[in-house]
């Protein structure tokens, strides 16, 4: 009798546990906390100056064909694999992207979109789209990063160890790019009849090695949207979205945590893809 009463009560427990814990508390086991601070590195674009990132959580990994085609019921890639990172997928279906999953898992959609209000800050002549977006800054969905936070995460935040490439100063351990990412390794210089020829791909997500936080895949594999305009004192503003970390086409320099990379946010490369986070 007294080992049906311990059953019982342990039962009640657990069942209590479960029952308390909803959709808008719990954070995903593939979201990696990212303590904040100020940058330690110096290999970030942010290095020297007088910014503070607050804590947060990111993707462990890219999101994948098959987190996608779950929330979205699609998958637009090229290079099919349920493992491998999502691509061809523009800005504003990344911003889709994250308000359908935290709305599949009750949490508070980060964004508000306008489909019928054009932009009038979007000053690019490309993008057809123009949607207006704004945040909802109580919210605790998902969302991009913005380029502060991906540069901070990238370089291992706290516990940087200041390498170039997320994790590493040897591209090959970290990244696939251009010279690694098809079936035997390319020297010389960026070629693209070689790299077609090579059968340049995409790979399933967390193949390398993690950079210090035990993230995968923040240089190379594909490209991932972060939510700020693309700021350059060559380039004119509100034009571009920020593209983040480089892609298994990509030339190496573009793997660089530093690298400022942008897109148009309608464009659809093969090699652009998304990381997800959410506030603390």
């Amino acid at each position: 009798m007294r080992k049906w009463m311990v059953f019982l009560l342990i039962a009640a427990v657990v069942g209590l546990s479960a029952c308390s814990t909803g959709g808008s508390t719990t954070v995903s086991d593939d979201l990696v906390l990212v303590e904040g601070g100020a940058f330690k590195s110096s290999k970030t674009s942010y290095s020297g100056k007088d910014i503070t990132v607050s804590d947060f959580y990111i993707g462990k990994y890219e999101v994948t064909q098959k987190q996608w085609a779950d929330v979205m019921g699609d998958n637009p890639s090229g290079f099919k694999g349920e493992d491998r990172p999502v691509e061809r997928v523009s800005w504003y279906d990344a911003i889709e992207y994250c308000n359908a999953r935290s709305m599949k898992e009750n949490l508070k959609p980060y964004y508000t979109i306008d489909k019928e209000t054009m932009d009038t800050k979007n000053k690019n002549e490309n993008d057809n789209v123009k949607w207006t977006v704004t945040i909802n800054e109580d919210a605790n969905g998902y969302r991009l990063p913005t380029a502060e936070e991906w540069e901070y995460a990238a370089s291992g935040g706290q516990k940087s160890e200041n390498f170039t490439y997320s994790g590493s100063n040897n591209p090959d351990e970290v990244a696939w790019y251009w010279m690694n990412a098809g079936e035997k390794p390319l020297t010389g210089d960026w070629n693209w009849p070689a790299i077609e020829n090579n059968r340049n791909q995409t790979k399933p997500v967390g193949q390398q090695k993690p950079n210090e936080l035990g993230i995968y895949d923040m240089s190379g594999n594909v490209r991932e949207w972060c939510w700020d305009w693309h700021s350059h004192p060559e380039t004119p503003d509100n034009t571009w979205r920020v593209s983040k970390g480089g892609g298994w086409v990509s030339s190496v320099n573009t793997e660089e945590i530093s690298y400022p990379g942008k897109f148009d946010a309608n464009g659809l490369g093969p090699d652009q893809g998304l990381r997800v986070v959410r506030s603390k």
